[in-house]
């Protein structure tokens, strides 16, 4: 029993990862008052594209270099997620498009530019089957080296590759650029008045650029873990299903809060594989069970929504394009 509660809480943390990349890089982008329902399609543009960065190398030499392994994935993964974060910015923030229209056409289109790649990416090189980059997968999978020696503790909480541990630092050091820097004062000052933010001397557009890339660069690392570290370098067609749209309702879940959507992501990870470790479920409970994240999130949506605290509502300008003719 304690063996499968301990396997539990591992793999929970293990499906948390990519969610609380995209929660994370969303709530850098909300801050800013930019909605970018973009963000399932970044991830899946985050993951292409380190697989491509990495097959490319790991099938330019026949002795792979551990740390170029790493490397040049993430930087390809990071160029990827930049370009869409980018083309969202452009259309949002200098021609003022219509922000839900803008980041529903980038899912589609990140996500089918992703399944193009993966499944022909092999044929550009004369080759068959499937995508697979093992060497690079074990790279991103490299455990705490001491990890193994402190039992069952070891295993659950410090088997993990690098982009984890990534993943939690992130989130930490978001919520203190945003509660103790002036930086991140003036961003949360745009995403709440952009108009008075102008007024004092902000630079509203450079902040909503710069916090819509970064977001979009940190998301893309949740389809990067998910390529990397959870299939072991392997590309499957629609493989993330529907994390994309659950880090944005962890979001929600969160209250804007990076902090809160580390335990929240944790939370959601474990209530997307619950039903597998529940025995003896019909496949109607099992589906009712997977409802419950998105359950979890309406309901807190509700609360927050009733209780109307200005601290657990999203910045005033969400959503809202800019026009500085109208101050």
């Amino acid at each position: 029993m304690i063996n499968t509660i301990f396997a539990f809480i591992n793999a929970a943390i293990i499906q948390a990862i990519p969610l609380l990349f995209g929660a994370t890089g969303e709530i850098i982008t909300e801050k800013s008052g930019n909605l970018n329902l973009g963000i399932p399609g970044i991830m899946y543009m985050g993951g292409i594209s380190g697989i491509i960065g990495g097959y490319i190398y790991e099938h330019s030499t026949s002795s792979p270099n551990a740390l170029l392994c790493v490397m040049i994935p993430l930087l390809s993964s990071i160029l990827g997620s930049l370009l869409l974060a980018f083309i969202y910015s452009f259309l949002t923030i200098t021609l003022r498009v219509n922000q839900n229209v803008t980041g529903l056409a980038l899912t589609t289109f990140g996500i089918g530019i992703g399944n193009f790649f993966g499944g022909s990416l092999l044929s550009f090189f004369g080759e068959t089957g499937s995508i697979s980059l093992i060497e690079t997968g074990k790279c991103f999978k490299a455990s705490l080296p001491f990890a193994h020696k402190l039992g069952i503790f070891g295993k659950t909480f410090l088997s993990f590759g690098f982009l984890a541990y990534l993943a939690i630092i992130i989130a930490i050091l978001t919520s203190i650029f945003f509660n103790r820097t002036r930086a991140g004062l003036n961003l949360r000052a745009v995403g709440e008045n952009p108009a008075t933010a102008d007024a004092a001397g902000i630079n509203v557009t450079k902040y909503k650029y710069l916090s819509t890339l970064i977001g979009g660069a940190v998301a893309g690392l949740g389809g990067l873990y998910f390529v990397m570290d959870y299939t072991g370098g392997a590309w499957t067609n629609n493989g993330f299903g529907d994390r994309g749209w659950l880090a944005i309702a962890i979001v929600i879940f969160a209250i804007w809060r990076p902090t809160t959507a580390i335990f929240s992501s944790f939370l959601f990870g474990g209530l997307y594989i619950l039903s597998i470790y529940i025995p003896r479920l019909s496949s109607s409970n099992k589906e009712l069970i997977n409802m419950l994240p998105y359950v979890v999130t309406i309901l807190v949506l509700v609360i927050i929504s009733m209780r109307k605290k200005r601290e657990n509502q999203p910045p005033a300008s969400l959503g809202l394009s800019y026009f500085r003719e109208e101050r």
